[in-house]
């Protein structure tokens, strides 16, 4: 249990700083006892660590029939996603000996030299792409990044693999962000974990000093939160 990956992932988010606990107000308006910042992993060491845990879950899923074999590129949205694709064609060749491309776009469309909007891996038609973000609280970037994929070549998009599933209910439906997007485009959307098992995970773990990183206060507030929200 306490080898698990959503424990050990758990164990690093919280370490690193990148799971708070407070009054977050979130893109969605939502005001939430918990946040993660993807900004917290800032050095090279902790990205590195982290694109080892998309790989991993990546190789768990390949290995489990929910993603294909053979994946060409791994593609991150600009700004976030940069990193997670590049750490995570890295730790995917380190770890497991696959080599995989990484693509981002740019936000504004290069006019000069190589121009065009995609960094990296150049995208073919028939070219197997996975997705990778960090969180998802509406699905918004998916439905922007699919659009752009699609518009470069006839790509296939695999599925999408983000650090946390939220399990929180969209505005428009009971359906999670989750749920959601994989209802609308057919692919599968993969959480290295989900908040309920990173509170499970945190009530089990504690400080340098002894105290639990997830009180009965907190776990409280997260309880009472996803009772609201929770899909």
């Amino acid at each position: 249990m306490f080898d698990s990956l959503d424990h050990r992932f758990t164990k690093f988010l919280l370490e690193s700083n990148a799971l708070k606990f407070g009054d977050f107000t979130l893109k969605s308006g939502r005001r939430s006892p918990y946040f993660i910042n993807a900004g917290a992993f800032d050095d090279g060491k902790k990205i590195a660590t982290l694109g080892g845990f998309y790989a991993e879950k990546i190789q768990t899923e390949i290995d489990n029939e929910q993603l294909p074999i053979r994946i060409d590129t791994i593609f991150g949205p600009a700004y976030k996603g940069i990193p997670l694709a590049v750490a995570t064609s890295i730790a995917l060749e380190l770890n497991y000996g696959v080599t995989v491309g990484y693509t981002f776009d740019r936000k504004e469309k290069k006019d000069h030299g190589d121009g065009g909007t995609m960094v990296g891996k150049p995208l073919e038609d028939g070219m197997n792409v996975l997705l990778v973000d960090d969180v998802m609280t509406a699905g918004t970037a998916v439905r922007e990044v699919v659009p752009k994929l699609k518009a470069q070549a006839d790509v296939n998009i695999v599925g999408l693999v983000l650090s946390v599933d939220r399990m929180e209910k969209t505005k428009d439906s009971d359906l999670s962000a989750v749920q959601d997007v994989q209802r609308e485009f057919g692919f599968p959307v993969l959480a290295i974990a989900n908040v309920k098992e990173i509170f499970a995970a945190g009530r089990q773990l504690s400080t340098a000093e002894g105290v639990p990183y997830v009180t009965d206060e907190i776990a409280g507030a997260a309880e009472e939160y996803l009772t609201q929200y929770g899909a």
